[in-house]
């Protein structure tokens, strides 16, 4: 089967795997990239590559099996709302996301996102988004394990300028971790290249892996006999990038169930009652999109990563940096 879309000026400027992965919501990431690899997909007759971007009046040209069809929504009652919200106004809303809620769909996310339950959540408030406008969006990404501070944009003007202000390293991340093993230094920085968590195996192939430029710096909060709590800043915003560069410092984050340590997670879960990794953003502060008032948004610890500390033996009081 085949499927045709052309490129809008309103969606122009999107790289390919973008474009795809908002009107296929229902195909698996890994499918939608086999696609391109298998030259299922064309622009304009051509073979598609995941990563070109798109301009208008493009045509893609998607050759599937069968049609993937989304599962029908669900009313906007029906929707939980597991976020809190930090802040609001027309422009914007800044949601204080728990662990476990994925941001977006994608391969192996089951159940409601962030994103299904803001938009069903502004709905309810009496925001109507009519078909082929802009839907409300997450503006940069949150790890599903990850907690703390998300900055959704309600309008299309709000996300082009929240592109650039994260692009051009405006926003000020401060993220709160536990880190396996005492720190000697109070602190220190992480500046080590990692590869593109995301390349292409054709990209590889062609041009190697790609290393990319990641800077963390980190300070010690508070300190306990066998983990110490950090308060950590990122200057680039790789794919899980203080969950790599504190695994490759020979410290990484107490619960981290893919680049952690996995026996001292099993003690810190059953001695301390750790359930789930702790890393949190605890403070993002950025200009107003729109406003360009200067905006500091905080995330306390929650509850379940602050009772953590004290049967880890680390004294810290329980408040955002």
């Amino acid at each position: 089967m085949k499927l045709d879309f052309k490129v809008s000026p309103d969606a122009a400027g999107q790289r390919l795997d973008k474009f795809l992965r908002k009107r296929m919501e229902n195909m698996p990431l890994s499918h939608l990239y086999k696609l391109v690899r298998t030259k299922k997909v064309r622009v304009n007759g051509a073979r598609a590559e995941i990563a070109q971007l798109l301009q208008p009046g493009d045509q893609v040209v998607v050759h599937v099996l069968q049609a993937v069809q989304p599962p029908p929504p669900k009313p906007a009652a029906a929707v939980g709302q597991d976020f809190g919200v930090l802040y609001e106004d027309e422009h914007i809303l800044v949601a204080d996301k728990p662990s476990g809620l994925a941001i977006h769909a994608g391969s192996g996310i089951t159940g409601e996102t962030l994103v299904d339950q803001v938009r069903a959540y502004l709905e309810r408030q009496g925001l109507q988004v009519a078909e082929g406008e802009f839907k409300p969006s997450p503006a940069h990404r949150l790890d599903r394990e990850t907690s703390g501070v998300v900055v959704v944009a309600k309008t299309r003007q709000a996300m082009v300028r929240l592109t650039e202000i994260f692009s051009a390293g405006e926003a000020h991340k401060t993220y709160l971790a536990l880190a396996k093993g005492r720190f000697q230094k109070e602190q220190g920085s992480v500046n080590l290249r990692l590869p593109e968590h995301q390349q292409t195996f054709a990209s590889k192939q062609q041009r190697g892996v790609n290393m990319q430029e990641a800077l963390t710096h980190w300070r010690k909060l508070s300190g306990g006999p066998e983990a110490t709590l950090l308060e950590l800043n990122i200057e680039t915003g790789r794919t899980h990038q203080i969950r790599r560069h504190l695994e490759a410092i020979g410290h990484p984050v107490v619960g981290d169930g893919k680049y952690g340590d996995f026996p001292f997670n099993r003690t810190a879960q059953r001695q301390w009652g750790l359930r789930r990794m702790f890393l949190h953003s605890a403070r993002l502060a950025l200009p107003h999109p729109v406003l360009r008032k200067r905006l500091a948004l905080e995330s306390p610890l929650p509850h379940e990563l602050a009772a953590v500390l004290p049967r880890a033996g680390i004294q810290w009081k329980t408040t955002p940096p």
